[in-house]
């Protein structure tokens, strides 16, 4: 198969949207598809053998880091050039719009995917009111879809119950390899907790912004204070929520990548993660594949993944007082973490890329299918 991918977000940008969609190409290309990349500019030209057409964009006003890359008839030019089976719109807003409309022009069997809750996203940023509008909009592009996927249970409802049609689940993936236990390590240990190894150590890893909502650790590790938390990351809300955490025992790391990623995460007592806008939550797959045993809001997709008291634990994520006890319960019970431990890496073990991408790939044959187009790339 020619996949020609829209996405709004691509390296060097790093988030799970950026990870599944890295570890989805090099699999399409390892299966003999051929993968075209429409994505804001990075500099970037290839990743694992597939073409990347970075599209000049303006820097989003709350968000810097993203770029809007306004459609030009380039795009059309490039296709058909590519000549693809199939287009698939990566959380279509503008870019994507663009794969579109040229998808609709050329006739060429449309897929798209949901991975980022941004209706929710509105409430962080004083923008609630916006929350139908942005809701029809998402349904006009949506709709235009022979098949819209999303990744967890959770946001099939979502989309399904606003009148978004065609909706299946995309399931989970995780790499296995470069997330596990035994890549836990005294040195980033250290390094997390600020030269404070034997402290209980608290790690966030992820966006740094007003959406993840980071701010409500701040009273967990007020009532440990004998705790330690490493936020690996970056984003808009660094400053922000460094002067809020200024006089706690947090550490602000910055981004991590690749083995020292994988050792971050081995390297703590407990993951908390309390965003409650997540369409799945990819940092906790990766946290119990570390064997990090995970705290978490009960909200969105993270049910999906986190069985509570089993592989984690979920608390509401409206009552504050959930997540501190939460974590002392994690913290202060250790043969029954160890056993989360356990459990968390066992559960990562479920979900490699590579099925994932089967699971997709089967998604794409069904579409063609419908279409009378050949299954041949």
């Amino acid at each position: 198969m020619r996949i020609a991918l829209f996405t709004e977000t691509f390296l060097p940008k790093v988030d799970g949207i950026v990870t599944r969609l890295k570890h989805t190409v090099e699999h399409l290309q390892k299966q003999g598809d051929e993968v075209l990349i429409f994505s804001p500019d990075g500099g970037l030209k290839e990743y694992k053998g597939a073409k990347i057409n970075g599209i000049k964009g303006i820097p989003l006003p709350l968000y810097p880091e993203l770029k809007l890359a306004i459609p030009n008839p380039s795009i059309g030019f490039s296709l058909q050039r590519f000549k693809p089976n199939l287009v698939h719109v990566v959380n279509p807003a503008v870019l994507g719009v663009g794969g579109i409309f040229y998808a609709k022009k050329y006739n060429i069997p449309l897929v798209a995917s949901y991975h980022t809750h941004l209706p929710q996203y509105l409430h962080h940023y004083n923008l609630g009111a916006l929350e139908g509008i942005l809701w029809e909009l998402l349904k006009l592009a949506h709709n235009q879809a022979e098949l819209n996927l999303c990744t967890s249970t959770a946001m099939v409802d979502e989309l399904v119950n606003h009148g978004i049609e065609r909706v299946d689940l995309w399931q989970r993936g995780v790499d296995t390899d470069s997330f596990h236990p035994s890549l836990a390590s005294g040195e980033m240990r250290n390094k997390l907790s600020q030269g404070n190894p034997d402290a209980p150590l608290l790690l966030y890893v992820g966006r740094v912004s007003a959406e993840k909502e980071i701010d409500k650790i701040k009273p967990v590790l007020e009532s440990i204070p004998e705790a330690r938390l490493a936020i690996v990351g970056n984003g808009p809300a660094r400053q922000e929520l460094e002067a809020y955490f200024a006089n706690t025992n947090t550490n602000f790391v910055g981004y991590l990548h690749g083995e020292q990623l994988g050792s971050a995460y081995a390297c703590a007592d407990a993951f908390i993660f309390p965003s409650s806008t997540e369409t799945l939550g990819l940092v906790l797959l990766e946290a119990m594949a570390a064997g990090c045993p995970v705290v978490a809001a009960r909200r969105g997709g993270i049910p999906d993944i986190v069985t509570d008291g089993v592989n984690g634990y979920m608390f509401d994520p409206d009552d504050a007082q959930g997540a501190i006890d939460a974590t002392r319960r994690l913290l202060s019970h250790k043969e029954e973490r160890e056993q989360l431990r356990q459990n968390a890496r066992l559960e990562a073990e479920k979900w490699g890329w590579s099925s994932a991408t089967a699971q997709l790939r089967n998604f794409y044959q069904g579409v063609l299918s419908k279409n009378n187009l050949s299954l041949v790339a």
